[in-house]
């Protein structure tokens, strides 16, 4: 049985500032390296084979700070833009309240809890998975299902791509699904990657 742990990085600057991130590589917030070190602490006692995180410095930070904090050092780790956030295209650096006032609430809805509805020149959900899954698929699911355990610190639409998949969620379930900052989630998975248990720590 290998274990999966994946957790969105800490509030980042422009979390803070209510803007559209995207792939704008943005630092984190005091509170933001809080959240990673909370994280860290849940993650004490637990052996990880290998850690992935995307390409952005707010993961990476979140994914080190919480390995340190937690006492698990020199793990093999991974940085693809695989596993980036959404790309938010033309929105990327908007305040979200006054993106609404331009565009409309409906149509900023729309672009931001449709599955298959991009922002002008970005990614939809079903784009973002179509990215993040088969790099899973490639590089993480052989790992476990040679019980490896893994880590991963990545981003709410990213991990919502894999979350749906790893537990069978429709488009409407998985658009409806938070994903707190920096709030580990831990998956105990069989050799064919079947869900036993899954619980937020």
């Amino acid at each position: 049985m290998a274990i999966l742990v994946m957790f969105r990085h800490g509030q980042s600057v422009w979390n803070l500032e209510n803007k559209f991130t995207g792939w704008v590589d943005v630092d984190l917030t005091d509170k933001g390296k809080k959240e990673a070190k909370e994280a860290g602490e849940k993650l004490k006692g637990m052996h990880f084979d290998y850690a992935y995180s995307s390409d952005l410095k707010r993961a990476q930070e979140t994914l080190k700070i919480a390995l340190n904090e937690a006492g698990i050092s020199h793990v093999p780790t991974t940085y693809d833009k695989a596993l980036n956030e959404r790309m938010y295209g033309d929105l990327q650096g908007l305040n979200k309240a006054d993106t609404a006032k331009k565009f409309g609430d409906e149509q900023v809805h729309i672009w931001r809890r449709s599955y298959d509805i991009a922002p002008p020149n970005g990614e939809s959900l079903k784009d973002t998975a179509a990215r993040v899954i088969p790099y899973f698929e490639k590089e993480i699911a052989p790992k476990l299902k040679d019980d490896k355990n893994i880590v991963i610190a990545a981003h709410g639409n990213s991990l919502r791509a894999l979350i749906m998949f790893l537990e069978k969620m429709t488009p409407d379930e998985i658009l409806n699904f938070e994903i707190k900052t920096g709030v580990p989630r831990e998956y105990q998975l069989d050799k064919n990657l079947k869900v036993i248990k899954v619980k937020n720590l």
